[in-house]
């Protein structure tokens, strides 16, 4: 993926069918300025799924309708682009004003991110000798 100056959001299902989300996500700050999270789940949600898997992110939205998020992203971060990784169930349609949409499998296939079921990982809390 060429990007530079570009925000990068992923929605939340879209982290959670990627193999190693934290590693995605280091690897997507090589080539964006701001890289972050979209979602409609409790803020707790992503709070826990971003630390279980040691992601950095500049933003997240928090318990909002993902037009509302985005809009606030655009507001917030300046840049030349805008791209939205969806997740697997996203619903088709337009795309919101000013950012462009990549399903999360094309954007694992374009930046040569491995695609997973990660169901049975995400309930269970991984060992860390870094956490109280």
């Amino acid at each position: 993926m060429d990007g530079g100056d570009m925000t990068l959001a992923f929605e939340l299902s879209a982290l959670q069918a990627l193999t190693n989300p934290g590693e995605v996500v280091t690897d997507a700050r090589q080539w964006t300025s701001y890289v972050g999270v979209v979602s409609n789940a409790p803020t707790y949600e992503i709070t826990n799924f971003t630390r279980q898997h040691r992601i950095r992110q500049d933003f997240f939205s928090g318990p909002q309708d993902r037009t509302e998020s985005l809009a606030q992203i655009r507001d917030q971060f300046d840049t030349e682009r805008y791209v939205l990784v969806a997740g697997p169930d996203a619903e088709d349609g337009a795309a919101p004003s000013g950012w462009e949409v990549l399903a999360v499998a094309d954007a694992a296939d374009a930046a040569g991110w491995a695609l997973g079921d990660r169901s049975s990982t995400d309930t269970a809390e991984p060992d860390r000798e870094d956490w109280p």
